[in-house]
């Protein structure tokens, strides 16, 4: 996730999500990341401030993480391991790349960064179920 990011709107997207399905179990958590065209440079105070100003978000935020390379972050070592993108790729290509994880902890789905929240509904209510 990114404050400099053409896919930044997508904040209200997710935000929606965690609104709608929240008290069915989903949890929505971001994950700013600075990695890609230095799309996130503020520090974690920042970050909060921008989203919880402009696009009402209300969902966990952590701090800011490696998602690539020697730095990454364990967590997301693990879901590119269990979910490879296009063509087999593992690493994240660019900002607002989406994981959905089930309640048993498997990774169903991974999404592109051109995925809108609004496009991985329907797999969240499957995954609600």
């Amino acid at each position: 996730m990114a404050s400099r990011c053409g896919f930044t709107p997508q904040y209200t997207g997710l935000e929606a999500l965690w609104r709608e399905f929240g008290s069915q179990g989903l949890v929505v958590l971001g994950f700013p990341c600075d990695q890609f065209g230095h799309q996130e440079p503020g520090d974690e105070a920042e970050i909060r401030n921008f989203c919880s100003l402009n696009y009402d978000v209300t969902f966990p935020l952590f701090a800011k993480i490696d998602v690539n390379g020697d730095g990454a972050h364990p967590l997301w070592k693990w879901l590119k391991q269990e979910k490879s993108g296009l063509l087999g790729i593992s690493a994240i290509k660019w900002n607002f790349s989406k994981f959905l994880v089930g309640r048993d902890g498997k990774v169903i789905k991974r999404s592109a960064p051109t995925d809108t929240p609004e496009s991985i509904a329907g797999d969240i209510r499957a995954a609600l179920g």
